[in-house]
Parts: structure tokens; sequence; C-alpha cells
């Protein structure tokens, strides 16, 4: 079971996020919340495994809440919720160490694939999200080739699968090895490329000509 804390600070949207959620029987809103502080005090309390967050809150603004609660309880993956248009954030956002960015107004089975997608491990952006930080990169960069070239061949291979939007476990079959040591060379990847996520290294892997597209 999927156990999610869930804030927006709009009660109609809020519920009928809640309603999409609550329709698949392995995820659980295990509460709601209408302020970044609440959703911080939520998180402490509960130990989701993931945290939706509205960007524009009151108390403490969506991204401000992602922070805290990466520095309170890093294993909690953190969803990021936008209105169109708001790009300005998503760099901020992913830089915080953000798992995923969602769309509000996209389709209700892309807001459950990304919860359980962040679950599982893997990074996930919308679509429409990753479209619009994929037409903001360099199509090629020496310097994402270069970073990438201190990874073995195994991690470079396992890098271009992250960066493709495998979870641990689809990588794990793809290249016939155990989820424990995917888990091992994604920490190793993480580390030497020096980011704080696998949105991060999924962009890297796509600057660096690895992957040709985040969706």
């Amino acid at each position: 079971m999927i156990r999610v804390v869930l804030a927006d600070d709009e009660a109609m949207v809020r519920a009928g996020i809640a309603a999409i959620l609550g329709s698949d029987p392995g995820i659980e809103v295990a509460a709601q919340a209408g302020t970044g502080r609440e959703a911080v005090d939520q998180v402490a309390r509960h130990r989701p495994d993931i945290a939706v967050l509205d960007i524009q809150m009151p108390e403490l603004d969506g991204l401000t809440a992602a922070a805290e609660i990466k520095r309170l309880r890093p294993e909690t993956g953190v969803v990021m919720l936008t209105t169109f248009g708001e790009d300005a954030y998503i760099e901020r956002a992913l830089s915080l160490g953000a798992n995923g960015f969602l769309v509000k107004s996209g389709d209700p089975t892309e807001l459950i694939a990304g919860i359980r997608a962040v679950a599982d491990g893997a990074a996930f952006l919308s679509p429409r999200v990753a479209k619009r930080v994929i037409d903001q990169l360099p199509r090629s960069n020496s310097g994402a080739r270069d970073r990438i070239s201190v990874l073995t061949p195994r991690e470079t291979e396992v890098l271009a699968l992250l960066g493709s939007g495998l979870s641990n476990a689809d990588i794990a079959a793809r290249v016939h090895i155990v989820e424990g040591t995917v888990k091992a060379h994604v920490s190793a990847i993480l580390g030497r490329l020096g980011v704080r996520n696998r949105v991060q290294a999924a962009i890297l892997a796509y600057q660096a000509g690895l992957v040709q597209s985040l969706d």
C-alpha cells in the first residue's frame, strides 16, 4: 500500500485529487493539508511514502514545504502539482529534490501513474512538463558527456534506462540483475554525478545524449 499525504489549499481540488487516488486500491491518502506548514506536520506524523504538494499554498509554499520534507524525511518521495505555465518553478523544484512533477489538468491516470512510479523509485515528469524541460535543454552538451565519463559501462547503461523513466524493477529485468544491485548502481551514479535525485540524473542522461526523451 502506497501511503500519501496530499496538500492543496483549494478544498475542492484537494477532494478531487483524493478521490482519484482513492480509486486505486493500492493507494491510501493517509492525511490531507491545506497549507505547506500542515503538509510538513502531516508528513512528520504519518511518515508517508509520497507527499503530493501544490506549489502555491499559504504559510509555506509547496517548494519550501518540499525542502523541509526532504530535510526531515528524505525517504518520502515528493511530487509537485502545478498549473500550466508555472515553468519558473520547475527548475527550483528539481533542485530541491522533488521526485515528480505533475500538471493538475492532466489525465487522472497520469496522476496515479506518477505516484506509483515515484513510490517504485523512479522519477516522473508529466509528459507536458517533460517536453517543456527538454525544450529548454541543449540537444548536445559536451559538459554533460564529460560528467558521465566517470561512470562505469554498467552504470552508464543503468543511467540510460533511468533516464528513459524505468523503475529499479524494470531496469533489473532489462539488464538481468537483481533489484538490490540496481539500487546500488543508482546510488553510485547519483554520487559520482553530484546530483540529488533521479530526475536530475535523468535530465543529465538526456543532455549527454543517452536518451531521446524523458516521457
